[in-house]
């Protein structure tokens, strides 16, 4: 299964990545959420953005472009197959930065994508 990290987790029942989160582990995914504020979400606790996981397939992103700059270095280290970027993550300057480090961009739902089998 592919083994994807939320960043921008949030706790918040009413976020896409509180959504998203518990979809993946109903749907058998194994999860890492990555956030700002401490917490726990569909089981799984959130960690800041320090430690690099080198085994993630996809990370999906619920953070917004003004706000992403400070995660590239560990986006990048990380080195997943791909990064979804939900609707309001969209950012040309970090899809080419992907891009050139041979890591796949995707614009799209994370949730339509899990409801119609596209994941």
């Amino acid at each position: 299964m592919k083994k994807t990290l939320i960043l921008g987790a949030s706790t918040n029942s009413a976020r896409y990545s509180y959504l998203v989160a518990n979809k993946l582990v109903r749907k058998g995914y194994p999860i890492i959420n990555v956030g700002r504020k401490v917490g726990e979400v569909a089981g799984v606790a959130i960690e800041p953005a320090e430690e690099i996981h080198t085994d993630i397939d996809t990370i999906t992103l619920y953070v917004g472009p003004r706000n992403q700059e400070p995660y590239y270095e560990y986006i990048l280290k990380t080195k997943p197959k791909r990064v979804i970027f939900n609707p309001g993550a969209e950012n040309p300057v970090l899809s080419a930065k992907l891009v050139e480090a041979g890591i796949e961009p995707v614009e799209a739902c994370t949730l339509v994508m899990l409801n119609t089998g596209q994941y």
